[in-house]
């Protein structure tokens, strides 16, 4: 009996060993840690699989074939696992959005690790979805957990970049990781070398979850989902990757993916989905191999460079083709469903073709991270928080006017398009003298265009596409949201001017008390009786002067602060300009920085034109690009 008493405690040593090694592991990759600068953090919590499997070792753990073990049906819900986590640290297994208890303290760091276990304890069905972000992009991360949690899909996870994001998701009930990357928690911005280290970022991610053997939707924080997208990715279990494009002509008409042979636009990937397949993995530690040679290799581009490596022809009847050396099967979701910023902003796609989106992707759009926001803002599909919707001072909100003659009388030409725009900067011009004098926040106007903007030179809308004409243009067409925004010197640009998007009074976060509380101001003619009678209120409408002085507006409605809303039926003949003419010349310095270019008369260099909100001061302005590089700027 002797040795098979030893036989019995060396069998339970060995599994006491595995288990403690395979479910509590950390997910790691040190190959990856050894290529940062010696300032940054090493890269931690990426599976300790993956290590072996890129450097071109065994299957991990975790491999699956190409046969789909998986069937559709409903996903299962978190937590049913939970006797199978013991490794997972118990406050990191709450339901989403559950706070944790009061008096609670923040688990050690090394509880976040991302491991086996944690995915396990989160996925559904084998599936995840994942984004990740630094503390810059908090805000966006929320939005991005609660339209999903709207639409019930409760199978995510998210990458904390810093300890600042990582701790503050965890106080909100989010379920985070830790990246350990050592980012900082400011935004990076577009093309810059940090940038493209948060690319790489995601491709280390994307190979980590495959390795492990998970379906992984992974996302840009700055997408939306309006459904529940995996029911559609189930649609084609054949597929190794689903990607989203940048196409912006659609070659179907219904819920159908793109025909690949008629959608050239960049695999864009904001939104993808990827199988653990052998030849998935494959790819992507080869994308991976290939970022890592070069830092100056953005990683949609590294991406489209290797699937695109021979392609076609079609697989089956579903829209699949082959790609990546004709070897993987791919599919173009759909980009009528699975939206550009233009496709969802500007031509409205979906609504033409009488659909419901999936998601929708702020690409396509101008003004940097606060032009993304807006632009959601817009649309109502950013979730602000309380204060957002009740800002001190209050709103000031003007009716614009514009003839139909503006909007399509004659061609749409370059000359009607800014003759459109032009006449209503000048009333936009008009509202933020007065929201300044008032120190009330500006309720933005929808702003009406007669012509796209891209980047390149175009006839005024996009060849193919179905834009309208007239548009109603996101406020980036025009304006630099981003100069808007920020946080000028007061000494130099004068008080800063607040502005809300124009859907915001139809935005149902925000309350009755402060969307009910109106007070409707309307011009009379200072010569008429009763028109200047004092603060008198007459049936919710208060008469002000044409033409009033800050110095005028003050004294008028300054003592009206109760109202969250004065409401100006016009906009037209408010302002009567500046007393005070330090402060009108702050003013007229910072509203100069606000707008921006109309891009591009085609066949010229440069071709874009700027957008001048004192055109009407200028005799004989035209819309007419830079003559020289030194005429590239904005106007004085």
């Amino acid at each position: 009996m002797k040795p098979v008493t030893l036989c019995v405690q060396f069998s339970a040593v060995l599994v006491v060993l595995f288990l403690s090694f395979y479910l509590g592991r950390p997910i790691y990759l040190e190959s990856f840690a050894n290529t940062q600068d010696a300032t940054s953090q090493p890269t931690s919590g990426l599976i300790s699989g993956f290590r072996e499997w890129r450097n071109g070792g065994g299957s991990t753990s975790g491999e699956q074939n190409e046969t789909r073990s998986q069937k559709p049906g409903r996903r299962s819900k978190p937590g049913r696992n939970d006797e199978t986590n013991f490794g997972l640290h118990p406050a990191l297994r709450q339901p989403i959005w559950e706070v944790p208890p009061a008096g609670s303290q923040l688990p050690p760091r090394d509880a976040f690790a991302l491991t086996k276990e944690m995915i396990e304890f989160r996925a559904k069905k084998n599936v995840i979805a994942v984004t990740f972000a630094n503390f810059a992009f908090m805000d966006f991360v929320l939005n991005w957990v609660r339209h999903l949690t709207d639409v019930e899909v409760t199978n995510i996870l998210v990458g904390a970049m810093d300890t600042k994001i990582l701790e503050a998701l965890f106080w909100k009930g989010v379920p985070v990781f830790d990246m350990r990357s050592g980012m900082e928690t400011v935004d990076v911005g577009w093309g810059t070398p940090k940038f493209h280290k948060m690319g790489r970022e995601k491709v280390i991610l994307i190979n980590a979850f495959l390795a492990e053997g998970y379906e992984i939707l992974m996302c840009d924080t700055d997408v939306v989902f309006l459904q529940d997208p995996f029911p559609y990715f189930e649609r084609f279990p054949d597929a190794d990757i689903l990607t989203s494009s940048d196409e912006v002509v659609n070659s179907v008409d219904d819920d159908r993916l793109e025909f690949y042979g008629q959608s050239w636009g960049a695999y864009n990937i904001g939104i993808f989905f990827w199988r653990p397949t052998t030849i998935a993995k494959e790819l992507a530690k080869e994308w991976l191999q290939l970022l890592l040679s070069d830092d100056k290799i953005w990683d949609q581009n590294g991406f489209n460079d290797l699937a695109r490596n021979v392609t076609g022809p079609s697989v089956g009847h579903d829209s699949l083709f082959w790609a990546y050396r004709g070897n993987l099967k791919m599919g173009i979701l759909p980009v009528s469903l699975f939206c550009s910023g233009h496709t969802y902003f500007i031509q409205e796609l979906y609504k033409k073709l009488d659909l419901v989106p999936y998601a929708v992707h702020t690409t396509f759009q101008f003004g940097g991270t606060e032009g993304k926001r807006h632009r959601l803002r817009e649309a109502k599909l950013f979730h602000d928080p309380p204060e957002y919707f009740d800002t001190p001072g209050g709103y000031i909100w003007f009716k614009i006017s514009i003839p139909q003659s503006l909007l399509s009388g004659g061609l749409h030409t370059v000359e009607s398009h800014f003759a459109l725009v032009n006449h209503q900067l000048i009333q936009i011009r008009t509202a933020l003298a007065v929201a300044s004098v008032l120190n009330r926040t500006l309720i933005m106007p929808p702003i009406w265009a007669r012509f796209d903007r891209i980047w390149y030179g175009h006839p005024g809308i996009l060849t193919g596409t179905k834009t309208s004409q007239p548009l109603k243009v996101p406020l980036d067409h025009v304006f630099e949201v981003n100069r808007m925004v920020a946080d000028l010197s007061e000494i130099e640009f004068g008080p800063q001017i607040g502005i809300r998007e124009y859907s915001f009074l139809e935005n149902p976060l925000l309350e009755n008390k402060v969307k009910k509380s109106v007070l409707k101001v309307k011009l009379c003619d200072r010569k008429l009786a009763g028109c200047s009678h004092k603060n008198k209120v007459s049936s919710g409408v208060l008469k002000l002067p044409k033409n009033s002085t800050d110095e005028e507006l003050s004294a008028k409605l300054d003592i009206f602060n109760k109202f969250k809303i004065l409401e100006f039926t016009s906009a037209i003949d408010v302002f009567g300009g500046f007393r005070n003419i330090d402060r009108g010349m702050k003013f007229t310095r910072r509203i100069k920085s606000y707008t921006g270019i109309w891009c591009c008369v085609m066949d010229k260099t440069p071709g874009h034109i700027w957008y001048d909100i004192y055109w009407d001061e200028k005799p004989n302005w035209k819309p007419l690009p830079p003559a020289t590089p030194a005429d590239d700027h904005q106007p004085e």
